[in-house]
């Protein structure tokens, strides 16, 4: 059985159900694909942090223990390590076991360019996993930037549209490889509606984003914040609905919070309604629809981002009504799948989903059985890469 591993932050993301399950989905369906998985991430002394977020030692951190309950829960114990700054293992398998499926693997999935020194280079093939399209691109084309995709065989990214003409990013003379975010579908069973008089459209986001804003094209982009910002007067003009964001937003960011509020969107904790891959699939199943606004980066250079969470709630039979991106040039938009550009289209599309909520529960289950199936992602990927 040939050895993948998948190296990304779980632990660097406590409390984080939805970033769990981005690993959790290429884990699991690279394990359904026939490979022996392993999950390894680093950790450094200043992000170890206890309930609290006080720091303390990787042994007792909120760290360790969200990672092991997301691998344990879902049949990944004994296959993953926890390393510290200089490689030791400080939780799960032990170093020289690292060491030595590194040694023989053949795969490495590297999201986001986690891992770096001699495990990242051990693997036969590596593959960068770009989830931050936009970013990416743009920082590895500064050089006043120690940031670098080097060290790759292959460059894959949710940016379904990076390289092409129509897009303005920076290729730096790589082939990025275009991929859905994948699913295991499996774990995804469509659950029964909800109560459709709560009509209830969902998201779980960050106010701002720790990336910062980057210009596209020669302009700034803003960022998910001012995108929001557009769509303020939403729950006011769609009557029948409500419009609930699971928010992360700093207590700085008060006068955002408070517009929101007043303009009737409701806002809930991330940390107490998604805090494990379980809750945060949960919360999923308990809405009726999605709605979000994408980074500013995304939409001016309409690289054709898609979230790994709209998959998410696709696959759970909930529509979704996302920002455009350009995502419409590689997946079928208009049932199912919205897609709005101003607070116009996205009232319309609100309207569009309460008027016919079934017949879009339906559409979007089916779109994610037919584009976004793990199998099928990660079995196109594979043989992208010559590795089947």
């Amino acid at each position: 059985m040939s050895v993948a591993l998948l190296a990304g932050p779980i632990a660097n993301k406590p409390l984080n159900g939805g970033e769990a399950w981005v690993r959790l989905n290429w884990l699991l369906g690279l394990q359904r694909l026939g490979f022996d998985v392993c999950f390894v991430e680093r950790l450094t002394a200043a992000a170890s942090v206890d309930d609290a977020g006080a720091p303390c030692a990787p042994a007792d951190s909120v760290n360790r223990r969200h990672l092991e309950a997301a691998m344990e829960e879902h049949g990944l114990g004994g296959r993953w390590a926890l390393l510290g700054e200089d490689g030791e293992s400080l939780a799960g398998l032990g170093t020289a076991e690292v060491e030595s499926l590194a040694g023989e693997a053949e795969l490495l999935f590297n999201h986001s360019g986690h891992l770096e020194g001699p495990l990242g280079v051990a693997p036969r093939r590596r593959v960068y996993v770009d989830l931050d399209p936009a970013f990416t691109q743009t920082w590895s084309a500064d050089p006043a930037l120690a940031f670098s995709v080097a060290g790759h065989d292959h460059h894959v990214s949710v940016g379904l549209n990076v390289g092409r003409p129509d897009c303005p990013l920076p290729t730096g003379g790589l082939d990025w490889i275009p991929t859905l975010p994948p699913v295991a579908l499996d774990q995804w069973p469509v659950a029964a509606a909800p109560d459709a008089g709560l009509s209830r459209f969902t998201t779980v986001a960050s106010w701002r984003s720790p990336s910062g804003q980057i210009a596209v094209a020669g302009h700034p982009a803003g960022g998910k914040h001012h995108e929001f910002r557009r769509l303020l007067e939403l729950p006011g003009r769609v009557g029948g609905a409500r419009f609930e964001l699971a928010l992360d937003i700093h207590p700085a960011d008060a006068a955002d919070r408070e517009a929101l509020l007043g303009a009737g969107w409701e806002l809930v904790p991330p940390d107490r309604v998604a805090a494990t891959p379980d809750a945060f699939a949960d919360y999923v199943r308990g809405s009726a629809a999605e709605l979000s606004a994408a980074q500013g980066a995304y939409v001016a250079s309409r690289c054709g981002w898609f979230s790994d969470r709209t998959a998410a709630y696709l696959a759970s039979g909930r529509p979704a009504l996302v920002q455009d991106t350009g995502v419409g040039d590689a997946l079928p938009v208009g049932t199912g799948l919205l897609t709005f550009s101003d607070l116009a289209g996205a009232e319309e599309g609100a309207r569009r989903i309460l008027a016919e909520p079934e017949g879009h529960a339906a559409a979007a289950r089916q779109l994610a059985c037919d584009h976004l199936d793990s199998d099928l992602v990660l079995g196109r990927l594979l043989e992208r890469i010559g590795v089947v």
